[in-house]
């Protein structure tokens, strides 16, 4: 019964008009920036990120926020099935099959399975997470500063491990910005650390100015690079509506999809783009016609679509009960609520009930107007993939700029993104994945908060860590995490789909 009426208190607060008007935007550009290669989530939510300052109340801004997020893996799709160019990462593997339908003259069908699918997939996430929220924010009440701790611990080392690339270089990056988040005050003695003297330094570095220079800049200087222009549609889109026949084949890997993505959705470096690849390689196993993926396979664009919405919507469970982010833009989530003097954790479903079960309930109706945009209004985002890159970048730097400004209305902000929009560009080159580095950032300063918080407690004995059971227990999975990549099977394994997917 408390949950039928959570979710009533989250749709009466989604469905006021104001509301439903910032939910449409942030599917409507999600799609947009999915649509359009060299965009994608993170850079758009780092550029928006100081506007949702201005907004009336927190609600709103994280609704559109979200719908920028879970909305951009529904317009990656029609890049990947009409013009084999992925406009995000996790639709990398929709472009092996849904590419060859297009020119089959299937697009139409593909479109349709992959919006259908995610829909799907969004609508069991979306309950998976009301069900899931009450009993997880109860189970965070029972973590102290040492349980706090320890679970960060295993998040980074799972962002290490499940990271693209070299475990050697996500560590890399991991720690990197574990140092960068140690720029600013000290809380316990006031003093400035690593500010070098600037007092522009001594509040810390603005998180959305290092993420709109390493991914929104940095993304602008590889697509110059590679020269990347608008790509013309040479495949008719044909028929929309699937048949039963395919319906029923696309069934069960949207149910497989479903459930994978909400099993990795959760884990901190998981999310959409393992998700997809994960359900594409199980589809491709558990196939009877195995040589058809690459070819045309209806399964090979249900499951990784279903997998890749539900990874990107249930990546919202631990921020929003824990205050843990799972990936890059779950970060970017703590920040804005903490733009509007929000602590992340278990007391925003207490505190803040309207804006917790108003943001699941948002989902909902967001997937609902994602189906109706992207199949409807197809022909337009067909127009939209053939703007040339040199005249969408220049719109592209400026927003970033008016948005890294307007976080504080301080030029030095805008400066400190050109030398991390170099890094980032130079850590591209070099096959370093930039992601670990963010979450780093963030859970830095609040890692070392527990840490303080635990040694005061315990009167610093570090053995807190392993005499608390549930702080103990967190720890052995995060070493379990290290043995396992480090065995050579597990590393084979994870070669081979980091492989895949830059295929």
């Amino acid at each position: 019964m408390d949950l039928l009426n959570n979710l009533a208190l989250g749709l009466q607060t989604t469905v006021q008009w104001h509301n439903l008007l910032y939910c449409f935007v942030g599917v409507f550009l999600g799609t947009a920036i999915g649509v359009l290669p060299g965009l994608g989530p993170l850079a758009t939510i780092a550029m928006l990120l100081p506007l949702t300052f201005q907004m009336s109340s927190p609600e709103s801004a994280l609704i559109m926020l979200a719908g920028i997020y879970y909305g951009a893996q529904y317009g990656g799709s029609t890049t990947a099935i009409l013009v084999n160019l992925p406009g995000e990462t996790s639709s990398a593997v929709t472009a092996l099959d849904g590419y060859q339908m297009a020119r089959q003259g299937r697009a139409g069908v593909a479109l349709a399975i992959a919006a259908l699918s995610s829909f799907f997939a969004g609508t069991i996430a979306t309950i998976l997470i009301a069900i899931a929220a009450t009993p997880m924010a109860a189970l965070a009440f029972q973590f102290g500063p040492a349980e706090y701790f320890s679970l960060m611990i295993l998040g980074l080392i799972a962002a290490v491990v499940l990271a693209h690339g070299s475990v050697l270089k996500a560590l890399g990056m991991v720690i990197l910005g574990l140092l960068l988040g140690m720029v600013g005050t000290d809380v316990n003695s006031g003093v400035p650390r690593y500010s070098f003297g600037l007092p522009q330094l001594v509040d810390g570095l603005e998180i959305a100015a290092i993420a709109i220079g390493v991914f929104g800049f940095a993304e602008v200087i590889s697509n110059l690079d590679e020269r990347r222009s608008g790509r013309p549609v040479t495949v008719p889109v044909g028929r929309l509506i699937p048949r039963l026949a395919e319906l029923k084949e696309a069934l069960l890997p949207a149910i497989r999809g479903t459930i994978f993505g909400s099993i990795l959705g959760v884990l901190p470096g998981g999310g959409a783009t393992l998700s997809s690849f994960t359900s594409y390689a199980t589809e491709k196993k558990l196939s009877k016609k195995p040589e058809n993926f690459g070819r045309g396979a209806l399964a090979g664009v249900a499951g990784p679509e279903a997998a890749n919405n539900a990874g990107a919507q249930t990546s919202f469970i631990p921020m929003l009960t824990l205050g843990l982010p799972s990936n890059p833009v779950m970060a970017l989530m703590i920040a804005a609520l903490m733009i509007h003097s929000i602590q992340p954790g278990p007391q925003v479903m207490t505190s803040n009930p309207v804006l917790f079960w108003g943001l699941i309930a948002s989902m909902w109706i967001g997937n609902l107007m994602l189906v109706i945009l992207n199949l409807p209004l197809v022909g337009l985002w067909v127009r939209m993939l053939q703007i040339p890159y040199r005249i969408l970048f220049p719109s592209v730097l400026m927003f970033c700029v008016i948005g890294v400004f307007s976080m504080s209305n301080s030029t030095f902000d805008v400066w400190i993104t050109l030398p991390f929009a170099a890094l980032g560009y130079l850590w591209r080159r070099l096959g370093c994945e930039p992601a670990p580095l963010l979450l780093g950032m963030v859970l830095g300063p609040m890692m070392e908060e527990y840490l303080r918080r635990a040694m005061i407690l315990s009167r610093g004995d570090w053995t807190v860590f392993v005499t608390e059971p549930l702080s103990c227990a967190l720890l052995l999975l995060a070493a379990i995490l290290i043995l396992l990549v480090m065995l050579p099977s597990i590393r084979r394994t994870r070669k081979d789909v980091f492989a895949d997917s830059d295929d």
